[in-house]
């Protein structure tokens, strides 16, 4: 009974049996109100931190970035280290590509080469596009040139015919020397148009131009105008054409020759390999013709 009561004591004492004793205890669940309240507080204030210093980093970046302060060195620097990775990708992108056909099948190397061809056709196209178009602005640019220099030689032919510049070429000296004044301003004009048929592009009397509106006219005294200016004796035409044309056709049965000769004059023609007349016109703008393409 007093062991019993002992025992029962000791039960009531709160002591457990041995055998509930040595039953191990079961965990206690994860996520307990009591066990994650610490950790998950723990843990926002980590991420406050963290997010406070990355915000910090971040406004340092910003400000360390800009305004950009750089030197001339590190510019040089970043150049070399842009070429330097450059050729590493082209070298490393190459050697992946010659290791990528070399494990290629049979009929990818076929589409490969197709497309190679195509491209390749497709290049040569441009490429000759490129050449026509190439040729076509030389071509153009050389009809520009000769146009040019075709209207500065028309420009010159017309100003020699306009007598506005100076011209020289091969040609002859007609020379008439009238001592008793018999000679008229009608033989004198006689003379221009026979050198005008056979041939004279130029005419110069004395000091005075011919030109198309040259007109000739006698004076009182027995002397000769050209365009309303006395020209004195001897009169001497320089003219410019084909000599072997010229000469002959003054010296023609009755022709300019002959008639001076029977009014007593002296005349005399000479053949020159350079003949200048550089005798002047200013140029006149008509009062009412005025050119079609304006």
């Amino acid at each position: 009974m007093g062991t019993e009561e002992t025992r029962g004591g000791e039960n009531r004492s709160g002591e457990l049996p041995a055998e509930v004793r040595s039953v191990p205890a079961e965990p206690a669940e994860p996520g307990g109100p009591g066990e994650n309240a610490a950790p998950e507080q723990a843990e926002r204030q980590d991420e406050q931190q963290d997010e406070q210093a990355s915000h910090s980093g971040r406004q340092r970046l910003r400000e360390g970035l800009w305004p950009p302060r750089v030197t001339r060195p590190q510019l040089i620097v970043a150049l070399l280290l842009f070429v330097l990775g450059l050729g590493l990708a082209i070298q490393v992108r190459s050697n992946n590509d010659s290791s990528a056909l070399r494990g290629a099948r049979q009929e990818d190397l076929v589409r490969i080469l197709d497309e190679l061809d195509d491209r390749t056709q497709r290049l040569e196209g441009e490429k000759q596009r490129l050449e026509d178009q190439r040729t076509g602005l030389e071509n153009s640019s050389d009809q520009a040139e000769e146009a040019r220099k075709q209207t500065v030689e028309k420009e010159r032919q017309l100003g020699i015919l306009a007598g506005t510049v100076a011209a020289q070429g091969p040609g002859i000296t007609l020379t008439i020397d009238d001592k008793k004044g018999s000679v008229e301003a009608d033989m004198l004009l006689d003379a221009i148009q026979e050198l005008r048929a056979a041939g004279a592009e130029a005419i110069q009397i004395n000091d005075v131009r011919v030109v198309a509106s040259t007109y000739l006219s006698d004076t009182d005294s027995g002397g000769v105008r050209v365009d309303g200016r006395t020209v004195g004796k001897p009169y001497r035409f320089k003219v410019i054409g084909k000599p072997q044309d010229l000469e002959p056709a003054l010296n023609i049965p009755g022709g300019v020759v002959q008639t001076l000769e029977k009014e007593q004059a002296t005349v005399t023609v000479s053949r020159a390999e350079k003949i200048v007349v550089d005798a002047l016109r200013a140029a006149k703008r008509p009062d009412y013709a005025r050119s079609s393409s304006q």
